[in-house]
């Protein structure tokens, strides 16, 4: 099954289900687009979705944002908040950055899960909760658990259903992003298409978006789609174009054989080929 459909179906088999998900992929990669299309495609799609950058969070205070507080629980609580639990409750929480996570809400939110209750701050009384967790990150979790950095049991609630959103550059959907992305007043060409097709895009759809953002106000001042590409690759230090090459380069006749041999699946096409899957979707777009 193509790589690009494969992630999306499996949005669509979370989506009929409550089982926690958790979202992996490169940075920009649009881990809270793909939340948040979960989140419209399930029976709690009329319900809030809350989205929490937990890397955003003091430490200090973090209790009380997820948990809520009773008046005077401390100084300044001078009325009562709900917390990003309580306001998720029926809908979803959705928690960005999710490896950021300080242990004191780490181990809260465990408890959350099993007792599918809060405490809120200040308060010995629980409240029943019922919100869909979904969580993303772009660091490997298991790697901070065997440093001690992340609680083990609280992974495997997470990763109940873990779904891995590949990079731009791996995508074969790009022009529907762009279109999706673009603001401006007249649409996209096809020379636009073919010049953003060239790019590997290593900021992923956050990168992209900001291309085509300042695209549309810069065009009306006569400013071109490809001198800002080239700006924006030249100051950024990224590499405008495939990496070196491998030994064997494949044309796009062979790849599409072999594509066909392994029953359109490019995951296999490109192990076969020795080749990476980014290089495979690369070669099939500038060579067509």
């Amino acid at each position: 099954m193509d790589e690009n459909l494969n992630f999306r179906r499996m949005l669509q088999i979370a989506a009929d289900c409550d089982l926690p998900v958790l979202l992996t992929g490169e940075s920009g990669s649009g881990k809270e687009v793909a939340a948040r299309e979960l989140h419209a495609l399930s029976n709690r799609r009329n319900r809030a979705f809350v989205a929490v950058n937990c890397g955003a969070i003091s430490a200090g205070i973090a209790e009380s944002l997820f948990c809520g507080h009773v008046r005077g629980a401390f100084t300044g609580a001078n009325r009562e908040q709900a917390g990003f639990v309580r306001a998720a409750n029926g809908g979803t929480l959705f928690l960005d950055e999710v490896a950021e996570l300080s242990p004191e809400i780490q181990k809260a939110l465990l408890r959350t899960l099993q007792e599918k209750t809060v405490t809120p701050v200040g308060s010995q009384r629980e409240v029943k909760v019922d919100f869909r967790l979904i969580c993303a990150t772009h660091r490997d979790l298991r790697i901070l658990i065997e440093k001690g950095l992340f609680r083990q049991d609280l992974y495997f609630r997470l990763a109940a259903l873990p779904i891995q959103i590949p990079p731009l550059r791996e995508r074969n959907d790009l022009r529907s992003i762009a279109q999706s992305l673009w603001q401006g007043q007249e649409p996209l060409d096809e020379q636009h298409f073919k010049t953003l097709q060239s790019y590997l895009w290593p900021g992923n759809i956050r990168q992209l978006k900001n291309v085509l953002e300042r695209y549309a106000l810069l065009k009306k001042h006569g400013y071109k789609l490809e001198s800002i590409i080239k700006a924006e690759f030249e100051q950024c230090k990224f590499s405008l174009r495939e990496p070196p090459p491998p030994k064997y380069r494949p044309n796009v006749r062979e790849i599409s054989e072999e594509i066909r041999n392994c029953s359109g699946n490019k995951s296999h096409a490109a192990k076969k080929l020795g080749i990476s899957r980014g290089s495979l979707y690369y070669r099939m777009r500038t060579e067509e």
